[in-house]
């Protein structure tokens, strides 16, 4: 197909490693991991993690970048112009509308947490955690997520910055920011590994991640597994779909998504390694849930050599990494505004950051204002989560996986994942037959039924 991009196209395969990586590598790498991990054993999780990328998201992952690179525009016109090609019904185009909304929806609460890494990242930095107490961190956090106006302007400010990125275009907003961040996101994980290996009990961390302990693993820990390993890769939302539309025709998909499959693993365990060490030596407790990030490694950095410096330098990789997956969740509603509604790019970036800003305001006030205010139980914040994660995420990439493997013809999936005869069958079989199972179980997983 000789099909181009009017937005442009990544100048190699490099970059679009880089922004792919920079989508999956987010605060479910650096936050969420670490504690899944440490709620569910360690290392046994840690091994069951590695094997569902492996076997369940990079397949889907092959097949998303291969559904964008073939259609060339927007999920929801890629998904027309595929269902056209492959006289498939109209209503696949509904595929699309699922990963922009679930994008965008996820992006209007993202921006409000990582509104909170900034504000971490300046507390650290001027010395608030050093010798803080346990009841000294609590009242830090609670104290922020308690004030509507200062977590309105934290989300304001990240959501402008991303804006400001998404409105520069393909190669000179987005390609050259994951170019400085990704590389500085690594290089901050490594300081922050060796400053773990220098100060804190390294040689437990190393055991705890590494070493399983299959006593400890059960069914329920397992689908976590498989659930971290679909979501840690941001399938299902558009974004990795509307980069394969920027990604050149005689890249390999296959070794291309390897790449970026095998990048976020890393940057998972590494952040790992640099936090179950610290948790350690400070003699706190890995399986802390979500506020291990916010308050359990605060307290430790508040009590270390350095603290203050590798504190703030932690909340600023949370950042970089929040910051890189917030605009890829942008990209989609934006390119579509420009192909569908001829609107100009930044005019485009203004109008999606706006309104995704404005819904986010939900979720500033869910923490304080509104958070007597529930609908089956959960608050605005819960609810958007619930729905995204929980629901849509499962079901574009199990959309995905269907389209590709039993909707399109075989020729037409040759083509664009350029494998020899048995690794295709092999990697068609998983796609139609395994990916489509997993996810299923996940999803069932993730709304009880289990």
């Amino acid at each position: 197909m000789a099909r181009s991009s009017m937005h442009g196209h990544w100048s190699s395969r490099l970059a679009f490693i880089l922004a792919a990586t920079g989508s999956a590598v987010g605060l479910g790498n650096v936050w969420k991991f670490p504690y899944v991990a440490g709620e569910n054993g360690g290392g046994a999780f840690v091994l069951v993690y590695v094997a569902c990328v492996l076997l369940l998201g990079w397949p889907v992952m092959m097949a998303e970048v291969m559904l964008g690179r073939r259609g060339r525009h927007s999920p929801v016109n890629t998904m027309r112009i595929l269902a056209e090609e492959e006289r498939a019904p109209r209503a696949w185009t509904l595929l699309g509308w699922l990963g922009i909304v679930a994008g965008f929806l996820i992006l209007s609460y993202y921006s409000v947490i990582a509104g909170w890494t900034l504000a971490y990242t300046v507390r650290a930095a001027v010395g608030v955690f050093d010798g803080i107490t346990r009841e000294g961190v609590e009242q830090v956090f609670g104290a922020l997520v308690a004030d509507p106006e200062r977590l309105l302007a934290w989300h304001t400010i990240f959501m402008a910055l991303t804006m400001v990125v998404v409105a520069r275009g393909v190669e000179h907003g987005l390609e050259r920011a994951v170019r400085f961040l990704m590389p500085a996101l690594f290089l901050l994980l490594l300081l922050l590994v060796g400053y773990a290996m220098a100060q804190g009990d390294f040689a437990r961390g190393v055991a705890f991640l590494f070493k399983p302990d299959f006593s400890a693993l059960t069914g329920q820990a397992v689908l976590a597994a498989m659930g971290q390993a679909f979501f840690s890769l941001s399938l299902g939302m558009g974004a990795i779909m509307m980069y394969g539309s920027y990604l050149p025709q005689h890249a390999s998909i296959p070794r291309t998504t390897f790449t970026v499959a095998m990048s976020d693993t890393a940057v998972a365990l590494l952040a790992g390694l640099a936090i179950f060490p610290i948790v350690f030596g400070e003699g706190l407790a890995p399986d802390q849930g979500p506020s291990l990030i916010f308050k359990t490694l605060a307290l430790a950095f508040g009590h270390m050599p350095a603290g203050a410096l590798f504190g703030s330098l932690f909340f600023l990789l949370l950042v970089f990494a929040a910051w890189t997956s917030a605009i890829s969740l942008i990209e989609p509603a934006v390119a579509w505004l420009i192909e569908s509604r001829r609107m100009r790019r930044v005019e485009a970036a203004v109008w999606a950051g706006t309104v995704a800003w404005l819904l986010g305001i939900g979720t500033v006030l869910s923490f304080n204002a509104w958070s007597g205010y529930t609908l089956w139980g959960r608050t605005f914040f819960d609810l958007l989560d619930y729905l995204t994660s929980n629901v849509m995420l499962p079901l574009g990439g199990l959309a995905i996986a269907l389209f590709a493997a039993w909707v399109m013809r075989e020729a037409s999936v040759r083509e664009e994942i350029e494998l020899p005869g048995r690794a295709f069958r092999l990697w068609h079989a998983v796609l139609r037959y395994v990916a489509p199972a997993g996810i299923v179980l996940i999803f069932l997983n993730a709304v009880g039924a289990f």
